[in-house]
């Protein structure tokens, strides 16, 4: 082919133009000699110097017959030589030569006749050692043996990136014949964004020689479309002898199944990472909403973009699912997303109450007890899985493309519905996830349950409580009382803490505070009891000490509880305050002109432990001085020591205050914490006049 056949790709480099040998030709290392008509040596060039041992002055103008061959062998020789030019056909085969050094080697010819301008004939013989040329045909059919048959893929790109050839294999891989690759690049073969790290790999390995090892590669080819495949692509430059870039070898070996167990693995221990988290992040506490949030905290962003957790109303409200309820009605209690999105708008926002349409994969959990999967959301299912189509709407600009619904289910009773969404994690959901998904609502689902459980009976419990408590009267003769009770926190039971205030004869109060040690039903059950055998004994004016002696025989009987307890009586006529302490925080005393102060009062063992006696304190007070009982859950916490939280209390009553009123409002907003465990009863009494 002629530089003008070439074309201008061939003239734009003048390098690939160069004369130089071919490694090829080096290897077999050719001679060429040219005979005359009658057999002698006209040409012999340096590669049959090497092949033969005769410099070229020592052969030219010898008959070739008797300078390269054994007698026995001249007479075939010269009969071939006749044929040859004779007929003009060429011969090609293996001959006997003998060398210079005396030894004969087995040369492979190939003799052809020539004929220059004047019509002379000559004889043109290319030659070379047999063993090396039978060796370099066992490599090249190795070679191609190798890459035909191998079933890891094999492809020679040039320079340009550009397929040269493709064995089978890689061809199966690419989904693409082998033909159709010669000439193509490799991007135009395999246009994938996954294929655009390799193609940079390839230009790197071309300009700096470092090969690259091993790159996984997942992606889709012609071959797969519809699944993720991987690959594990070497890449190695090519050089010729004289160390000349021919091209990239591209080595692919299909990892797929090591990959898909990889990831069976790595979503394996994400499973129970998840599951893990899960049992140790929810139903930290008894509080209905705070356990559905804290559902929602594990499973985003780890397993979905964005969720919402529903809850049958019914459940709310009485505990148990309306069988009746058609179309169920819902109460959205948490809802949350792993990054700011507009489709947070079509979410139904927690507190809200919501009906889902028949077709709603919440209405069909709660039908069929069953989850539903909706791998990828085409055409009208946003539809089904919104609120409305505004929310359908929103949802389809944030990009949500797959969603599942998971009934939360407790005690083989549908409580309620954890809706999840993708939009921005490009995976759809599939039947792991919607595994896993289920595992983690159902744990949920049991701890939801029982803090609506405790919801209802804390609920009963704080109203048993409250109806145990006395209305009171705020006027008694020469006081002014204010009192108060707080159950403890939501996600608590109520307490035992009670307060009286008892009118005796003579004009005389009896105050008490006491504290049954424990919560719940049973524990409010028992300061009822306790309430009302304070309330009949105080009738049979007994001193405060007295009364508390019969209290904790009564406490005996309700073992296992004990109880503290402060009980005082106050006579305005002589204004003295009579008070006993059954192991109760101290009372404070609050004298006009003067600091609050602790009474330093005997304090005496809870009730309940029995065989301790009682005693008695004596006061006088004037009018306007105050006394304030309490019980622990107003001062104690778990991490400030008890002594700075008395402090606390009498720092809050240092002011003066126009009402007890005020001073217990102020109090529990001061001093009461949030997450308090414990219930809290208060009791204020100013003295006034008789007439006041």
């Amino acid at each position: 082919m002629s530089r003008a056949e070439r074309g201008p790709e061939w003239a734009d480099r003048p390098e690939d133009g160069a004369s130089g040998p071919s490694g090829l030709l080096d290897l077999l290392g050719v001679a060429a000699v040219l005979l005359e008509a009658d057999g002698r040596i006209d040409m012999w060039s340096p590669q049959a110097e090497e092949l033969f041992g005769y410099r070229g002055g020592e052969a030219v103008g010898q008959y070739a017959a008797l300078l390269l061959l054994h007698p026995e062998h001249r007479e075939a020789a010269i009969r071939l030589f006749g044929e040859v030019m004779g007929t003009g056909r060429g011969w090609a085969g293996a001959f006997p030569v003998r060398h210079k050094d005396g030894s004969t080697r087995l040369i492979e010819f190939r003799n052809m006749r020539l004929t220059d301008h004047t019509g002379e004939h000559y004889a043109l013989g290319l030659a070379t050692d047999r063993s090396t040329l039978r060796q370099l045909e066992r490599k090249v059919a190795l070679s191609t043996r190798l890459v035909t048959q191998a079933p890891i893929g094999l492809a020679v790109l040039d320079t340009d990136l550009r397929y040269q050839a493709v064995n089978p294999a890689l061809a199966a891989m690419h989904g693409l014949p082998e033909a159709d690759h010669v000439g193509r690049s490799f991007r135009e073969v395999l246009p994938g964004e996954a294929f655009a790290g390799v193609e940079a790999a390839m230009r790197q390995v071309l300009a700096g020689g470092v090969p690259v090892v091993d790159q996984q590669v997942v992606g889709r080819t012609a071959a797969g479309p519809d699944e993720d495949h991987a690959w594990a692509v070497s890449l190695y430059r090519l050089e010729d002898h004289r160390g000349h870039v021919l091209g990239i070898a591209n080595v692919v070996v299909d990892v797929t199944d090591r990959y898909q167990e990889a990831r069976r693995a790595d979503r394996a221990q994400q499973r129970l990472r998840l599951v893990a988290s899960g049992s140790a992040r929810i139903g930290t506490t008894l509080e209905v909403e705070r356990t559905a949030r804290e559902l929602a905290d594990v499973v985003v962003p780890d397993l979905a973009d964005m969720v919402a957790v529903d809850l049958l109303d019914s459940v709310l409200k009485t505990g148990r699912p309306d069988p009746g309820e058609e179309p169920a009605l819902f109460r959205a209690l948490a809802v949350k997303t792993a990054y700011p999105t507009g489709a947070a708008q079509a979410i139904v926002p927690p507190g809200r109450l919501i009906t889902y349409p028949a077709g709603h994969p919440a209405a069909h959990c709660i039908r069929t007890r069953r989850p539903l999967l909706l791998t990828h959301l085409v055409g009208d299912d946003l539809l089904r899985v919104a609120a409305d189509p505004d929310a359908a709407r929103l949802l389809a600009e944030a990009g949500v493309h797959t969603d599942m619904a998971v009934p939360l289910i407790a005690r083989e009773r549908v409580i309620g519905v954890m809706g999840l969404a993708r939009a921005r994690n490009p995976q759809p959901f599939d039947e792991y996830d919607l595994a896993l998904a289920c595992e983690l609502a159902s744990s949920a689902a049991l701890s939801i349950d029982n803090a609506v459980l405790h919801q209802h009976i804390r609920s009963a419990a704080e109203t048993l409580q409250r109806s145990l408590l006395p209305r009171l009267s705020p006027c008694h003769p020469g006081l002014e009382v204010a009192a108060r009770y707080r159950p403890a926190q939501a996600f608590s039971e109520v307490g035992g803490d009670w307060y009286d205030v008892i009118p005796l004869d003579g004009d005389r109060t009896a105050l008490t505070v006491g504290d049954v040690m424990g919560s719940g039903i049973p524990a409010a059950t028992a300061m009822g009891r306790l309430r009302t055998a304070t309330s009949t004994l105080a009738d049979l004016d007994l001193d405060p000490a007295r009364i508390l002696t019969h209290l904790d025989k009564i406490t005996l009987g309700l073992d296992p509880y004990f109880a503290t307890c402060v009980y005082a009586v106050y006579d305005p006529s002589d204004r003295r305050l009579h008070v006993a302490s059954a192991g109760h925080l101290p009372p404070v005393l609050m004298r006009a002109g003067r600091p609050p102060e602790l009474l330093d009062l005997p304090t005496g063992t809870p009730l309940g432990v029995g065989g301790v006696p009682f005693r008695t304190t004596v006061l006088d007070l004037n009018p306007g001085d105050q006394l304030v009982l309490y019980t622990d859950g107003l001062v104690e916490t778990r991490n400030d020591p008890i002594d700075e939280r008395l402090n606390d209390l009498l720092r809050l009553l240092s002011p003066p205050y126009s009402s007890t009123e005020e001073i217990c409002d102020r109090l529990l907003r001061e001093l009461r914490h949030p997450d308090s465990l414990d219930d809290v009863a208060l009791l204020i009494a100013r003295t006034t006049g008789l007439g006041s």
